[in-house]
């Protein structure tokens, strides 16, 4: 008999790793709004969830990380107070749509404050409910909601060529419809 094996929920940390990785790296990114900044979030909060794995691993760790990769791009933000150094420079329109519009939205969520950043975010790339993304920021469905109806409106004044439109109810909470 060779030795016991316990489960020490490894494989399931690797796999989980494997299937949300490229998803949640993308969340970081349209947080921070930097690919390499993005990169080192990802990578602290998949470090942090290493570590907690044996308690998170049976509830939703993708909720978890993105808590973790909020809480971590506000801290940032909180210390760089919004300086943004590149060692590249911006990217050119390279005339394909596509190009064009990822510039736009990126643009116009570098002019929202960090929390509704965030809150567009998890809404409408992230594809959370408002009491989700209320439990991964720790604020209240109201603070979701009043969040994301400042952040629209903020869009609509910024960049109206993305087409931020309402949703079907009052407005509180509305729809991302690129290309209106």
């Amino acid at each position: 008999m060779g030795p016991e094996r316990t489960d020490d929920g490894r494989d399931d940390y690797v796999s989980f790793v494997e299937r949300h990785q490229h998803r949640l790296l993308r969340a970081a990114y349209l947080i921070c709004g930097n690919r390499h900044q993005a990169e080192d979030l990802l990578q602290d909060a998949l470090l942090k969830l290493a570590l907690r794995w044996p308690a998170v691993r049976h509830g939703d760790p993708a909720a978890y990380v993105r808590a973790i990769l909020y809480r971590d791009a506000v801290s940032w933000w909180r210390r760089r107070r919004r300086e943004w150094l590149s060692a590249y420079p911006p990217e050119r329109e390279t005339g394909d749509g596509d190009g064009a519009l990822r510039l736009s939205v990126r643009a116009a969520l570098d002019r929202l404050p960090p929390r509704q950043r965030a809150v567009v975010v998890l809404r409408y790339f992230e594809d959370l409910t408002e009491a989700a993304t209320a439990e991964v920021l720790g604020v209240t469905v109201g603070t979701v909601k009043s969040q994301c109806h400042d952040a629209l409106r903020r869009l609509r004044q910024v960049a109206p060529d993305l087409g931020v439109a309402a949703g079907p109810d009052d407005g509180r909470s509305a729809g991302m419809e690129v290309g209106r």
